[in-house]
């Protein structure tokens, strides 16, 4: 017979109960490898993909960080990483030399890049509408490019001029002062500019923002007159998709992966459409600085440049806006009287081989890619966009 003491139960029940943690332990070890396994292997199976922005981050590019941010990549079988822009960097040239997969620019900029030897296809024409405006005083007198005559005219160059001075050659308006302007309306606002450069979404915003000294209170609407490129007829595509084009000639993986890109891309900006606050709030998180009335009111006027959709769908590239870009780019002369282009970009400037692709995906999963009843929000700025 074998007698077991208190003492000796207390160490078996101890010794089983080591046993049994020590079990859990190897358990719980190789259930976390098994986890680590997985998750690398998930990472391993996503295609890596790099995105040059123009610019810094902001809701301008919206629909990208939240396509990341909600999943729409992963999904699609990419690890996106979304590189942003100081000015430093021009982005159809940081593709063309390899260093990126996509990069996000203005159509006028590539073209003349493209005619230097740069080989970019535009695969998906995000925004169907300009932003540019100029800005001026409401009792300037100023409401059109005819009335620029004589004046001061803020501009912040780099390829952003193309608009202004193909209005200014359509009114036939020769004496005028380019003034270059900083990316912000201080000097007009200052007085040293007669008619500044803004985008809808942001430095238009800045002037909203501002107090004015007469009223001590924030500057409305009324207080300016702006020329709209849009209404003037000198309007020129923007933010567009764009890919590497010998690439997409040779390569049938980078091929898939730019219909998946543009297909999730194309989902991001679905989503900003239909959770503007939602898709301000995924920008500010990314690290942009911008305020939050600032935040919200660009990712109000982006959505106005993309939807709705009238050319069959976000991203469609219309033959008729994108052959009226060029015949500006090749007609429109700057102060120097240089044009962007000298001769008709090649075929494969442009392509909508990959975005009718995503669309039709999109459409048959049911997703509104037209956005026919999109009506944008009401934005109320507060003082510096805070």
């Amino acid at each position: 017979m074998t007698i077991t003491t208190r003492a000796g139960a207390r160490a078996v029940v101890f010794g089983v109960a080591a046993a049994l943690a020590l079990a859990g332990c190897a358990s719980s070890d190789a259930a976390a490898e098994a986890t680590s396994s997985e998750a690398g292997e998930t990472a391993a199976e996503l295609t890596p993909v790099t995105l040059q922005l123009q610019w810094l981050t902001q809701a301008q590019f919206a629909g990208y960080y939240a396509a990341q941010s909600e999943g729409f990549y992963e999904a699609a079988g990419l690890d996106v990483e979304i590189i942003p822009s100081g000015g430093d960097i021009v982005p159809q040239d940081a593709l063309a030399n390899g260093e990126v997969d996509y990069a996000i620019a203005w159509v006028p900029k590539v073209l003349g890049s493209i005619e230097q030897g740069a080989g970019v296809t535009n695969v998906a024409q995000i925004f169907e509408r300009s932003a540019t405006l100029q800005v001026a005083f409401a009792d300037s007198g100023i409401t059109g490019p005819e009335d620029l005559a004589g004046t001061k005219v803020g501009s912040w160059g780099y390829g952003n001029e193309w608009e202004l001075f193909a209005g200014l050659n359509q009114a036939g308006v020769t004496d005028f002062e380019i003034v270059q302007q900083a990316f912000d309306m201080n000097a007009f606002l200052a007085g040293d500019i007669d008619a500044a450069q803004a985008m809808t979404y942001n430095e238009y915003a800045q002037l909203l923002e501002a107090t004015n000294p007469e009223t001590g209170e924030l500057y409305q609407p009324e207080d300016f007159s702006l020329i709209d490129w849009n209404e003037v007829g000198t309007a020129m595509l923007q933010d567009a998709i764009w890919a590497d084009s010998a690439r997409l000639e040779s390569d049938e993986d980078y091929q898939e992966t730019t219909v998946a890109f543009i297909k999730a891309s194309i989902q991001g900006w679905i989503f900003a459409r239909d959770n503007a606050q939602a898709a301000a709030d995924i920008v500010t998180a990314a690290g942009s600085t911008l305020g939050a009335s600032h935040q919200l009111w660009m990712t109000n006027e982006v959505n106005k440049l993309i939807w709705p959709s009238t050319s069959g769908g976000i991203g469609m590239i219309d033959p008729a806006a994108w052959d009226a870009t060029v015949e500006m780019a090749l007609g429109t002369s700057n102060e120097t009287g240089a044009t962007i282009i000298t001769a008709e970009p090649p075929a494969s400037a442009y392509t909508n081989e990959y975005v009718e692709q995503a669309l039709a995906e999109l459409t048959e999963a049911g997703e509104d890619v037209t956005g026919e009843s999109f009506t944008p929000i009401d934005v109320t700025l507060n003082a510096g966009g805070a």
